[in-house]
């Protein structure tokens, strides 16, 4: 446990020292002296009392994701409101708990009275991640027309499902809207891979060429971050060339 602890304390550091723009000499005081490290930049760097609460939080909810759930739900029982229900079908769908996640996306959805873009959106998700293409497909067609569904994930999830069904045209139409530079790595080496399988091997190769020189100037963070998408993509060109 207190191994995890540590990794968790370390980790928070570090992401507030990036999404911060803190200066890159804290990296090494986090990484180089444990606990101690991460304390000394909490108290010079972070802390107030709000930012003590949160950091307690989310420390307990790396180290035990079902209690994020568990506190929801009384939140829920206490109070039956869109913005719980949708906090709790949030918190299902972080832990991978697809089927929860879906009955109370459903149940936002009831709340006509909303902008259910959002809820709408996730829920292709939490579908898409139990295979069931035809309700991806299904909702993706309430919320096509919304200005931002275009070039988005779910649009994306949207092409993924078509091409389950057998649509490859409409499919590829849909992939290709996220090939966007210096964003959706993973997603752009999928588009790839069915680029390559529908025999456009010069397009994909164009694709991975491109997300590989964009991995060149990627900061370390996003590095380690999308490691498993870089290395594949350099397996497949070295396969391809």
């Amino acid at each position: 446990m207190h191994y995890y602890l540590v990794l968790a304390l370390n980790g928070y550091c570090l992401y507030h020292m990036y999404t911060n723009r803190r200066p890159y000499y804290w990296f090494f005081i986090i990484m180089f002296v444990p606990v101690v490290g991460s304390i000394i930049y909490i108290i010079t760097q972070v802390y107030n009392k709000r930012d003590a609460e949160k950091i307690t939080n989310e420390v307990v909810n790396i180290i035990n994701p079902t209690k994020k759930v568990k506190d929801l739900e009384k939140r829920l029982q206490f109070s039956e409101s869109y913005q719980n229900r949708l906090n709790l079908a949030e918190a299902y769908l972080e832990i991978k708990d697809y089927n929860n996640a879906i009955e109370h996306y459903l149940n936002v959805l009831e709340d006509r009275s909303q902008n259910n873009f959002y809820a709408t959106k996730q829920l292709i998700e939490a579908y898409f991640n139990i295979e069931d293409s035809d309700k991806v497909i299904f909702y993706t067609e309430k919320i096509k027309d919304h200005p931002e569904f275009k070039k988005s994930r779910t649009q994306f999830l949207y092409g993924l499902a078509l091409e389950r069904i057998g649509k490859i045209e409409e499919a590829e139409a849909n992939l290709r809207q996220i090939d966007i530079r210096y964003s959706f790595y993973e997603e752009r080496l999928i588009l790839a891979k069915f680029l390559l399988n529908i025999k456009k091997n010069e397009d994909a190769i164009e694709i991975l060429k491109e997300v590989n020189t964009e991995a060149s100037h990627m900061t370390k963070p996003n590095k380690r971050l999308y490691r498993a998408a870089i290395l594949e993509v350099e397996k497949l060109l070295k396969e391809l060339e």
